[in-house]
């Protein structure tokens, strides 16, 4: 849309209005607000919503893999080795992990813990909790040794640290004449670590695999084998050649299947989150609508004095819309850029308001994770503009085609 210099200063004058005209000017400036609100209040919670995906995705399957093979029934893998090998041999698959995870408890002094046992090998184990060590030395739990290393909200909520002992208990012991015997065994707590996903960290007591073995009396047995693949969204694709191979052993699931529920709701909500935000901009284009059917209204002398001085009907419908896409331009702009500055001080602004009402807004037992994430997606973000943009434009619609129809001799009849 291609303005003359007439057209262009006329805009500039109707979007800077006289000082009689102060009200249309605060309705224009209410609608750039609450266009830069709806487009900052998308942009902050799509991102907030995929960083929570994200962080939630990188947390789980950073520590679960993107799928396991897992025995029948809950019975173990016993030739785990060659399945291992099979797996690795797969095109795509980046590494295969045995390993042993069982539910248990953990008691200190008295207070009890359910907790989550996982037993990998040494070199495994280093590989995937050495960036989240929060206390104390890795390198202390070899097999034999008595070491483990346990979440720092575990450690929190049993009053552990570094050096300390605890006493992981195994109900499913030996069989004596007088039943099942509970199995007692007591390590020491080499080092804590954090994930930053909160029901890990309360609940993960990690330690070398030959003594999960050992703890549970499972032999040269493993429980499953995790899986990581080049591309997760195309897991499945990958693993369907490795199906067949052990199907007499197992069957292998993937992240999709493991954590279906919890990601197909994140889904749900985001879209939910987008289309009521998305009717926030929707106001503000009616607010776009209103002003400039106010402002036609105001300038109807002004525009038929144009329309006899030779302006066409195609003038006057440039002028009123590009009054309207600049406010709604303006509004854009101001919305990225509150956006951006909520975003960077999300976890500022969150603290302050918990610090100022006392109520804790991300408590990480129920958010799962510690901290608010936060990942921009350039595509949502131009969904966004390109939604405001149209929405915009359509508000303008009416208000220009109304004063492209101002009848000239009907209205300076009267004057």
């Amino acid at each position: 849309m291609i303005l003359g210099r007439t057209e262009r200063m006329v805009a500039r004058r109707y979007l800077l209005p006289g000082r009689g005209e102060a009200f249309i000017f605060l309705v224009a400036s209410i609608s750039l607000g609450a266009v830069a609100l709806g487009v900052a209040a998308l942009i902050v919670v799509m991102s907030v919503m995929n960083g929570f995906r994200a962080e939630l995705f990188d947390k789980i399957v950073g520590l679960n893999g993107h799928a396991v093979i897992q025995g029948y029934s809950g019975h173990g893998l016993t030739n785990w080795r060659q399945i291992a090998d099979e797996a690795k041999a797969t095109p795509g698959v980046t590494s295969a992990i045995p390993l042993i995870e069982q539910p248990l408890a953990a008691t200190v002094d008295g207070r009890v813990e359910p907790i989550l046992l996982r037993g990998m090998r040494v070199a495994d184990l280093r590989d995937t909790i050495k960036g989240d060590i929060k206390q104390g030395n890795l390198a202390e739990v070899t097999p034999g040794s008595g070491n483990v290393a346990i979440g720092t909200g575990l450690a929190q909520a049993l009053g552990l640290t570094v050096g300390d002992q605890i006493s992981v208990v195994n109900l499913s012991g030996q069989a004596t004449p007088f039943g099942t015997a509970p199995r007692i065994v007591s390590y020491r707590v080499a080092a804590t670590f954090e994930v930053g996903v909160y029901d890990f960290d309360k609940a993960y007591v990690v330690m070398p695999m030959e003594d999960a073995q050992t703890l549970l009396l499972l032999g040269d047995t493993v429980q499953m084998v995790e899986l990581r693949t080049v591309d997760p969204d195309r897991v499945t694709q990958i693993l369907t050649p490795l199906a067949p191979k052990v199907i007499r052993d197992g069957v292998v699931n993937d992240w999709r299947q493991m954590n279906a529920s919890l990601f197909q709701a994140l889904e749900v909500e985001r879209v939910t989150m987008f289309v009521v935000l998305g009717i926030v901009i929707l106001i503000a284009a009616f607010n776009i609508l209103s002003s400039l059917i106010m402002l036609v209204r105001a300038k109807t002398r002004d525009i038929a004095i144009l329309r006899t001085m030779g302006a066409s009907r195609a003038a006057m419908l440039r002028i009123f819309m590009t009054v309207g896409m600049t406010i709604g331009v303006l509004g854009i702009l101001a919305g990225i850029v509150l956006g951006s500055v909520f975003l960077f001080f999300r976890q500022d602004v969150v603290d302050v308001i918990q610090h100022i009402t006392g109520a804790q807004l991300w408590d990480p037992s129920i958010r799962v994770l510690t901290e608010l994430p936060s990942k921009p997606d350039p595509l949502d973000i131009t969904v966004i503009i390109v939604m405001t943009l149209v929405l915009t434009f359509l508000a303008t619609l009416y208000p220009a085609y109304k004063a492209a129809s101002t009848d000239p001799v009907q209205v300076l009849r009267y004057e």
